[in-house]
């Protein structure tokens, strides 16, 4: 169990860098093909979608996430957390994540991920 919460840690931590650096080739790697993702705006976007949207370069920078809980159920693992984060008028931002992981060929990979902004 502390290997998974190990890895889903820095998984995390790597999706959390990886929008703020628009770091496509990462999300390849840990997005599963039928991963969707719904916005803040409400819309909802598949695998193909969400990678058009991260090669897009990031309007936000110096992203954080805070109380990290990652609950472990079986094959399936569940990551919510809060962010802050700077805009690109100067401002600040906060907002939450939930985002959803499975273990598929002994590999983590995200199916789900859910974004709010109370900006």
């Amino acid at each position: 169990m502390k290997a998974d919460t190990d890895m889903l840690q820095q998984l995390n931590q790597d999706f959390v860098r990886s929008v703020e650096f628009s770091d496509v080739r990462r999300f390849n790697e840990i997005l599963a093909d039928d991963f969707l993702n719904s916005n803040p705006d409400g819309s909802l976007v598949d695998r193909a979608g969400f990678l058009e949207q991260i090669a897009r370069p990031a309007r936000v920078s110096e992203l954080e996430a805070h109380d990290v809980r990652i609950r472990i159920l079986g094959d399936v693992a569940i990551i919510h957390a809060r962010t802050t984060y700077k805009k690109t008028d100067g401002g600040t931002g906060a907002g939450r994540y939930t985002d959803v992981w499975a273990r598929r060929k002994c590999q983590w990979l995200c199916v789900s991920a859910h974004v709010t902004r109370g900006d």
